[in-house]
């Protein structure tokens, strides 16, 4: 009988062992990779059918997400994109000349993912802008008949802008969201087309600053484009327009989302008509009417 060699048995156990741990902590390592990758190419695909302006495709995604909303590591993100998905289905159902009480429905529905992802994500501040931006618009945007539904949202904008104030001053999607509020709020209350407009430019200085940052893939980092584009309309739409100035910022925010369907085929066609307009009226930009009209008065007088 042949004698077993303990030390060699020994070896081999112990190399067999470690094969299957290691086996088993990649295995385990893939399984929880795997949810977190699902998200983040959802999270992709979300920000893609945005700025396409699908908003079937936000719903279908909007729904995909469903399964990982109340994931421990994964909820708060995952709700937040969720709601980021009906916001911007809202929004696009603007632009697309939805009915108001389906942008209402999605605006709700935006809101309760919003509030959850805050919940979850101990105060998520990205959620509360969020959250304040639908609220501003069931409050003012899709004329809700409840007074006193409206009148909670009111009083709920204002908690989350003294609150958003204080934690996201710094922020560029909160500049985004606050200076589209002060386009329409009047100068004696603080808001007027300038006061918007220095709040986009401040909130492109914080979009710059945040490029340079590392960053969670979940974690949103969209905003520049979209103050482009804000620039780009409150230029062309502002009391004294400023062609030039629009053009130009609708064409930075093409260099960085070239396929952006409102602002490609919408808003860039509504500035080349306007250009066009203005050049068979004889006018040139905003500042050089200005321009002309002052010197004029100083001929006159």
């Amino acid at each position: 009988m042949k004698k077993s060699n303990s030390f060699g048995d020994l070896k081999q156990a112990f190399g067999v062992g470690l094969a299957v741990l290691v086996i088993f902590c990649g295995l385990a390592a893939r399984v929880s990779a795997e949810p977190r990758e699902n998200v983040v190419k959802i999270v992709g695909q979300i920000q893609r059918a945005d700025y396409e302006g699908k908003r079937a495709e936000l719903m279908r995604l909007f729904e995909e997400l469903e399964p990982f909303a109340k994931n421990e590591e994964l909820g708060s993100r995952a709700r937040y994109w969720r709601g980021f998905a009906m916001w911007r289905r809202a929004m696009n159902g603007y632009n697309d000349s939805t009915e108001r009480a389906e942008i209402q429905e999605d605006l709700e529905r935006a809101v309760e993912e919003f509030v959850e992802s805050a919940k979850q994500g101990n105060g998520y501040v990205e959620a509360k802008i969020g959250e304040f931006s639908c609220v501003t618009f069931l409050a003012y945007g899709v004329e809700m008949k409840d007074a006193e539904r409206r009148n909670a949202l009111i009083g709920r904008r204002s908690e989350l802008l003294k609150e958003l104030e204080a934690k996201a001053a710094e922020n560029p999607r909160m500049a985004w969201v606050l200076g589209s509020s002060l386009w329409y709020t009047p100068e004696q209350f603080g808001g007027g087309q300038e006061n918007a407009m220095v709040m986009y430019e401040k909130g492109l200085v914080a979009a710059r600053k945040e490029r340079t940052e590392a960053a969670d893939a979940l974690d949103p980092a969209w905003g520049e484009a979209e103050l482009r584009m804000n620039l780009a309309w409150s230029n062309l739409n502002r009391k004294t327009p400023d062609l030039a100035a629009a053009e130009k910022n609708g064409q930075l925010a093409l260099e960085i989302v070239p396929y952006w369907h409102y602002m490609k085929d919408v808003l860039m066609a509504q500035i080349m008509e306007a250009k066009k307009k203005e050049k068979i009226s004889g006018g040139g930009n905003g500042a050089s009417r200005l321009w002309r009209e002052n010197a004029l008065r100083l001929l006159r007088a």
